[in-house]
């Protein structure tokens, strides 16, 4: 009998040599042809928020170690991630304190108030953006802010359109504008294009859970599928939905944020829904024209309970073993 002594550890059992810098700096490469087409589209003030928003954002974080007496963390990336996509959220003319703040929120509050990267269970950037948007909402008026720029296409926020004009207001916007970036929106969430195909990346390179990303375009399809075809005169269609606002940012940089979303096929699919089904709801029955960022955090509120929809055991269970 073989009596060598064996070390057990704790799951898991195998690395593939991954890390989290890697899988950060992937979402980086993924988000930049939705930034850089922003930089083209509003030109440096585009650029200048974004690259305030990412330094503010691990200049708190590095703050925190230096307080905390702990190791720099800002090497990871995490915070660059969290940094640049709240920049691409923004308007391209947001003032400096609006980020300083908006960051310190995503940071402090958003993530390390719950013990740092991989505690928190809501979605950094969306806690920074949701408090933006109830303290100081007239900053996310894309109509305004963009008043002394000259587009080549109609210049009015379509999801806003819409809402204050009716469904035929969708008629301004033809689909191959939206899916091209040819919209006043967020600086990095316009270049549809862009940002399907940095999705397709992740999802590939196994970064991203396709069962998110897709059953949140599926909740986001059918429910404004259904009010469509109810009521075509005062809903539009599916595809404009999909491809405007912050939807196609949310499907693949959002809702997939590893923490704070299910880690079973189930309730990834459950979960993923039900945020493109609230975000329908919202704009079509609610006061907000987009409504992409609360969905997904109360989604994220429901993250434990339909996470308990777990995979059957296999084998059954035994009496008197």
């Amino acid at each position: 009998m073989n009596h060598a002594n064996l070390t057990v550890s704790h799951a898991p059992f195998w690395h593939d040599g991954d890390s989290l810098f890697q899988k950060n700096l992937n979402y980086i490469l993924a988000l930049l042809p939705a930034a850089i087409y922003g930089i083209l589209q509003f030109g440096a003030p585009a650029l200048g928020v974004m690259a305030l928003s990412l330094s503010f954002a691990m200049l708190w974080e590095l703050v925190f170690n230096i307080i905390s007496k702990k190791p720099p963390t800002i090497g990871d990336l995490d915070t660059a991630v969290i940094g640049l996509l709240f920049g691409m959220m923004l308007p391209a003319v947001t003032p400096w304190w609006l980020i300083l703040v908006g960051t310190f929120v995503a940071v402090f509050i958003g993530k390390i108030i719950f013990g740092g990267t991989g505690s928190n269970p809501f979605n950094p950037v969306l806690v920074g953006m949701a408090i933006l948007m109830l303290s100081w909402n007239s900053f996310f008026d894309f109509d305004t802010a963009y008043v002394n720029y000259e587009f080549g296409f109609t210049a009015l926020a379509p999801l806003e359109a819409v809402k204050v004009q009716g469904a035929s207001a969708a008629e301004l916007f033809p689909l191959g504008n939206l899916l091209m970036g040819k919209e006043v929106g967020a600086v990095g969430a316009t270049f549809g294009l862009g940002l399907i195909l940095g999705g397709i990346y992740l999802i590939l390179r196994g970064y991203a859970r396709w069962e998110l990303a897709v059953s949140f375009i599926a909740g986001i399809l059918v429910t404004a599928f259904l009010f469509h075809a109810v009521s075509p005169q005062n809903y539009a269609g599916p595809l404009f939905h999909l491809l405007s606002g912050y939807t196609l940012l949310g499907a693949f940089f959002l809702i997939t944020e590893s923490t704070s979303s299910p880690v079973n096929r189930i309730p990834m699919l459950l979960y993923g829904f039900l945020a493109g089904f609230m975000i329908i709801l919202m704009r079509n029955v609610g006061t907000y024209a987009d409504g992409t960022v609360l969905a997904i955090l109360l989604a994220n509120l429901v993250t434990p309970l339909v996470d308990n929809i777990r995979p059957k055991a296999l084998g059954k269970d035994m009496t008197n073993a």
